[in-house]
């Protein structure tokens, strides 16, 4: 039994999102909070709440136990990019893209 939970269009880019997601891949649900809960990454706040939901969603939907769950899978993929202009000097203009990126959590026992 398997159970998903994603989040699309977060404004994150997908590599800062990839290197918290490896931090937590295959842990069992309350070590891989607690590890998100006390990193200092903003993904990782981003990601505790999908994780979070995706918990929720096996209980719910699923009447899972909690304490046997595990990160399954979870991978971060890249979203469209907000492009952005800003002024420059003599008349020209620079390019900022904000990336944003996609997070799909999938727990099981």
């Amino acid at each position: 039994m398997e159970t998903i939970a994603t989040l699309r269009g977060v404004r994150l880019s997908a590599q800062k999102g990839r290197l918290i997601a490896d931090l937590v891949r295959g842990k069992p649900i309350g070590s891989a909070l607690n590890i998100l809960a006390f990193s200092p990454q903003k993904g990782a706040g981003i990601l505790k709440k999908v994780l979070e939901s995706a918990v929720a969603n096996a209980e719910h939907n699923d009447g899972a136990d909690i304490d046997e769950l595990k990160v399954r899978t979870i991978y971060v993929e890249k979203g469209t990019v907000l492009k952005r202009f800003t002024a420059r000097a003599k008349g020209r203009g620079n390019r900022i893209s904000k990336p944003t990126c996609h997070i799909y959590v999938t727990v099981g026992n």
